[in-house]
């Protein structure tokens, strides 16, 4: 398009037409013909008036009808059968062809020899030609949808998006390219978005019904509960007033998942968790309704309490996993967003870089990514292959490894890790196919350029939160002896897991006044655990050396 720089709508049919394998070859003549750099050629005067409009090129199957309609005297029905032959490539019927061509060309005042040029010429565009009426469609549409993109770029994704309402595919590919043009995609909310995707200035809301296993139906139920009765200021509130024919247990957990609780309650674990309990307080809220037990004002009963389970927010990595299952793709942050420094000291590239330097002739590459899938499945010699899915912040991919591999790194790539990745690749026409030739936990490779972490802090609140990240799984607390400042009491000193890296306490005491304490031992210090404090509430930075 920005070689052709057109100016008629016929320039756009013909380029639907040529940017295909085979005719593309022709777009820089057509191109150099349009803006005169190159003079358009016709084998004969007969051929000009059929040929004009894209510049002597045959472009079209209707120009190969009407070439042998107006050269050698077919009828439209027999110039289809030509069309045909030419394209399978029927040496019999095309033998035949040539003689009835030839014999109606001379007839017409064309010499033998230019007329067998002609046929060769028509047959060699035939096999590739596209139908005209077909390429004109297109093109209508395509320039619809351009101008729209141009010039209403928010709605046009919006729409194209609950155009796809079900292709979690397709929406991931919509909502990486708004974030390409600067457009912000909300993520789902139960007092906000709607049933499709939805647009207010610069932002595009998620559609609750794109989440997967919520149905439009649930969705307009719970829509107009609140369209009805205003915002829903809580768990409780919700409960009261939606149908529960709207919602059940699935459903409950998948909203929590996606974070479209978020507004009413952002521990999304303790939501998750009580799915059962906010069922039952909705259920028994339209029981009372029904039964007729209002007050004395004619209102209905006060929103049934709902006592949810007091437990800890899901660490970031584990709150990501959840939100890809219930949208099919991360939305709100990527799991390898925590890695951006380590990815950069440790001179990875992203996927799109790597499948761009693949296009260019490279062959292999290091690639971080987060294991989304693993199919196993047996070759034609019977050994066991592994075709991976995975994700990076610049999109999904797939690599394949084969049974030696699989067998080596089958514990390494488990869905939802992190790894970094040694990958070979090689380009299948436009696709870059890749395969794994060395895998590894991405947290152990971060954590050796990783010297430690300050966590900076306004109380001792949040000190058990971290000692316990700090400490991994295994680990058992301890005490040990520490300075204090102010009435402030030092942090009990973790038992360092296995690791190198520092880890020091800045408690901000006031305006200008800060106390750093380093803890004894060393710690593994990886991004995911650096992520992991952050999510701490009460913590107020962490910073990583």
């Amino acid at each position: 398009l920005i070689d052709m720089r057109p100016d008629r709508f016929e320039d756009i049919i013909a380029l639907v037409a040529l940017y295909r394998p085979g005719p593309m070859a022709n777009i820089p003549t057509y191109c150099a013909r349009k803006h005169g750099e190159e003079e358009p050629e016709y084998l004969h005067p007969i051929l000009e008036p059929i040929l004009k409009e894209t510049f002597g090129v045959i472009i079209y199957q209707e120009q190969v009808m009407q070439v042998a309609q107006q050269m050698s005297g077919y009828s439209l029905g027999e110039a289809d059968l030509l069309r045909r032959a030419m394209g399978k490539k029927i040496r019999a019927e095309m033998d035949k062809q040539r003689v009835r061509f030839v014999d109606g060309a001379v007839k017409n005042g064309v010499p033998k020899d230019q007329a067998d040029t002609i046929f060769d010429l028509l047959a060699k565009f035939a096999d590739y030609g596209f139908n005209k009426s077909h390429a004109a469609a297109y093109a209508l549409v395509s320039y619809h949808t351009a101008y729209m993109k141009a010039h209403y770029p928010v709605e046009f994704i919006a729409a194209s998006m609950t155009l796809d309402l079900n292709n979690t595919d397709k929406l991931s590919e919509f909502r990486a390219e708004a974030q390409r043009l600067g457009i912000k995609v909300e993520p789902p909310s139960i007092n906000r978005s709607g049933p499709t995707f939805e647009v207010s200035g610069n932002t595009i809301f998620y559609a609750l019904a794109a989440l997967k296993g919520v149905g439009p139906q649930a969705i307009e139920m719970i829509v107009e509960a609140r369209n009805k009765g205003g915002p829903f200021t809580s768990l409780a509130d919700f409960a009261s007033r939606v149908n529960p024919r709207a919602i059940n247990k699935r459903i409950i957990e998948t909203l929590a998942a996606a974070g479209a609780f978020d507004c009413l309650d952002k521990n999304r674990a303790r939501v998750f968790a009580g799915a059962d309990a906010i069922v039952a307080a909705c259920q028994r809220a339209n029981e009372a309704a029904t039964s007729g037990q209002n007050d004395m004002f004619g209102n209905a009963a006060d929103a049934p309490a709902i006592i949810l389970p007091n437990i800890e927010n899901w660490l970031p990595a584990e709150r990501l996993r959840r939100e890809y299952d219930a949208i099919g793709f991360f939305l709100s942050g990527h799991p390898l967003d925590d890695y951006a420094a380590a990815l950069k000291r440790l001179r990875v590239q992203s996927w799109a870089e790597f499948s761009r330097a693949v296009k260019t002739g490279a062959t292999a590459g290091k690639v971080a990514a987060t294991v989304v899938s693993r199919m196993e499945r047996r070759t034609k010699t019977g050994n066991k292959m592994g075709i991976m899915g995975l994700s990076d912040p610049t999109g999904h991919f797939e690599a394949v490894l084969f049974s030696e591999g699989l067998a080596q790194y089958r514990d390494v790539l488990e869905p939802g890790a992190a790894v970094l990745l040694q990958l070979g690749a090689e380009l299948q026409g436009e696709d870059v196919r890749a395969r794994v030739l060395h895998a590894e936990p991405l947290d152990d490779a971060a954590a050796k350029t990783q010297r430690g972490l300050r966590i900076f802090l306004r109380d001792t609140k949040p000190l058990d939160s971290i000692v316990r990240r700090l400490q991994g799984p295994e680990a058992a607390s301890g005490n040990g002896n520490g300075a204090s400042a102010k009435g402030t009491t030092a942090p009990p000193a973790p038992r360092a897991a296995a690791g190198e890296g520092e880890v020091s306490l800045v408690m901000m005491l006031d305006l200008e006044t800060e106390v750093e304490m380093k803890l004894p031992g060393r710690f593994k210090v990886s991004p995911q655990i650096a992520g992991a404090i952050k999510a701490v509430t009460g913590v107020v930075d962490v910073q990583q050396l």
